[in-house]
């Protein structure tokens, strides 16, 4: 078996291994450092917590234990793609070169410029930064790059993900085209492919394992939850009651965890429903202070935090060994980082859990992640469920949602008001039926009428109660009532029967003189060829109901009005004109 003492390294490094319990190195460690030793470009493809961070720092201190550093002028350059990534790196440097004499700087974003300036201005043989704050620098004319014998681009598919890929390319244009190059990544996205292709020269290829594979340390689980209602605020509020119930559920197993979320919003939220049920919670995302971020992680390293809400910021390259699980919130969109998150646990040869919560809108991020990892994540039962919404969808009940309810009832009662701005419910009579098992109840509207009765009490008093005027206005749609409830027979079709609103003049309405009916203006315009008069007053008769008669008495004394003269035949073969025939109807 391999051990450090094979590698070539130089003899302050090993002291530096021994001295941090590190004795036989990893598959990547081993595939790595001998070609880096040689001055090879190295493209290592390894899943997370197989030490991918000492394959590079090894090689490159006793690669600089050599040398001196120039002021504003840095022997070696480390990109991370987040602040936490970086600090770890610079912490791994501390640990393996405290035996050999190098100065390092941190440049990362929320810290201030005053500090770093000044350790640049001092020379440094290590530089470790992030892509945005490097370049802040370098534009500012603090920084030159001229003189980078060693880069390293670490977790370089987090780089693509973040959008860093075209300032990756500008640093590389930047720094002397005869540099040593180690490009490390757990997965080789087709991006990342094509810079190694452009930028590394005949690299040495180390692939310990299968890529965006996940350890076998670690047991994974799934718990498929379907929320009972719909709307966002009772489906996140039901989620985080899962999350509560599966940390439960691991007992006294869940020493401690990191909790990952997709939004950072989301990671308040969760922080803070822990908290309150008395977990102890504290969030780390990317728009918090750096110090802030910063303390939260050491108390999670050293054990005063139990649980770690974070976004991905914290799912890339944080190594902390003791991380016992590791909760997925949501599902995250790329596939990619769930074989990160998850590990964050089972490191360093210790066991791990990974348990994932499942709602029906992540379908298609878990078919991704299944196909991916080449294997479906085992399924869990459910350590919670909603009350009775389950049981309920399972029998085919729908849960009643009182809020839809009410709004549909408001809904409807601004539809059906009128200009009295009353609803037409409020004025409705028909009696609801009472249930035998409510004796409490009035025994009296049993006996109210029914609508039937009423209608028929109406007809017989020429008019129809108040109440059942909606019906109505629904009946005369259905032929099955007269409009406005002013008596006379119901109109089963127009047929041979003229109903009465047909005949009513206008001119009554506006309280003017009645008209000689439509009886008259038939006579007048369609019935030329009649020859007799009595008939033509029979059919009037027929079409005029009680009403208008009843109209016609009430009316003040008409006047005689002048009409287009037409000729017309009676009984003795005489012409008649319209003013008379209509004068004669009158008397």
């Amino acid at each position: 078996m391999t051990s450090f003492s094979d590698l070539n390294l130089n003899p302050k490094v090993l002291k530096a291994v021994t001295e941090a319990g590190y004795e036989t190195p990893t598959p990547i460690q081993a595939g790595a450092i001998p070609p880096a030793l040689e001055g090879r470009d190295v493209l290592g493809i390894a899943q997370t917590g197989t030490g991918k961070t000492a394959s590079f720092t090894l090689p490159m201190i006793t690669i600089l234990a050599r040398g001196r550093a120039r002021a504003r002028m840095p022997r070696s350059l480390v990109l991370c793609p987040t602040r936490e990534l970086a600090a770890q790196v610079a912490e791994n440097f501390d640990t393996y070169a405290k035996h050999v004499k190098l100065t390092k700087a941190l440049l990362i974003g929320g810290v201030s410029f005053k500090e770093q300036d000044q350790l640049i201005d001092k020379g440094v043989d290590v530089l470790i930064a992030t892509p945005g704050r490097l370049l802040d620098h370098f534009e500012r004319g603090k920084l030159i790059l001229t003189d980078v014998k060693v880069m390293v681009v670490d977790e370089a598919d987090r780089m693509l993900d973040m959008g860093f890929i075209p300032d990756i390319e500008r640093i590389f244009g930047l720094v002397p085209f005869t540099r040593q190059t180690l490009f490390f990544s757990a997965t080789m996205a087709p991006e990342i492919e094509r810079i190694t292709n452009t930028f590394l020269s005949n690299p040495a290829r180390i692939e310990v394992a299968r890529q965006a594979s996940a350890s076998e340390t670690i047991t994974q689980r799934l718990l498929e939850f379907r929320p009972s209602r719909r709307d966002r605020e009772t489906a996140a509020k039901e989620k985080r009651a899962m999350l509560r119930a599966a940390i439960e559920a691991e007992g006294a197993a869940c020493t401690n965890a990191i909790i990952f979320s997709n939004r950072k919003v989301d990671v308040d939220i969760v922080a803070k429903s822990l908290k309150k049920y008395g977990y102890d919670a504290e969030p780390i995302h990317g728009d918090l202070d750096q110090s802030h971020r910063t303390r939260t992680l050491d108390g999670f390293r050293e054990g005063k935090l139990r649980f770690l809400v974070a976004s991905d910021v914290a799912a890339r390259g944080l190594d902390i060994p003791s991380v016992s699980h590791v909760f997925n919130y949501d599902l995250p969109s790329h596939a990619e980082d769930y074989v990160h998150r998850i590990g964050r646990t089972g490191r360093a040869g210790r066991s791990g859990v990974a348990i994932s919560i499942a709602v029906p809108a992540d379908d298609k991020y878990l078919a991704a992640i299944e196909n991916l990892i080449a294997k479906p994540i085992p399924r869990g039962d459910l350590p919670w469920s909603p009350t009775g919404a389950i049981m309920a969808e399972a029998e085919g009940e729908a849960k009643p949602d009182a809020g839809n309810e009410r709004d549909r009832e408001r809904h409807r009662g601004r539809r059906g008001r009128g200009k009295g701005g009353r609803h037409e419910a409020d004025q409705a009579t028909t009696p609801v039926a009472i249930p035998a098992e409510a004796p409490d109840q009035p025994q009296e509207a049993a006996e109210q009428p029914s609508r039937a009765e009423r209608m028929d009490r109406g007809e017989r008093r020429g008019q129809k109660p108040r109440g059942d005027y909606r019906s109505d206005n629904h009946g005369n749609h259905r032929g099955e009532g007269d409009r406005g409830g002013r008596g006379g027979e119901r109109t089963i079709g127009m047929g041979d029967h003229l109903p009465d609103f047909i005949a009513l003049s206008f001119d009554e309405r506006r309280g003017g003189p009645p008209r000689a009916s439509l009886s008259d203006e038939a006579t007048d315009e369609t019935v030329e060829d009649q020859t007799d008069i009595a008939g033509a007053e029979e059919m009037k008769e027929q079409a005029v109901p009680t009403l208008e008669a009843k109209a016609e008495a009430e009316a003040p004394k008409p006047k005689r009005r002048r009409r287009k003269k037409a000729d017309m035949v009676d009984d003795s073969g005489e012409n008649a004109t319209v003013t008379e025939v209509a004068a004669e109807t009158e008397a």
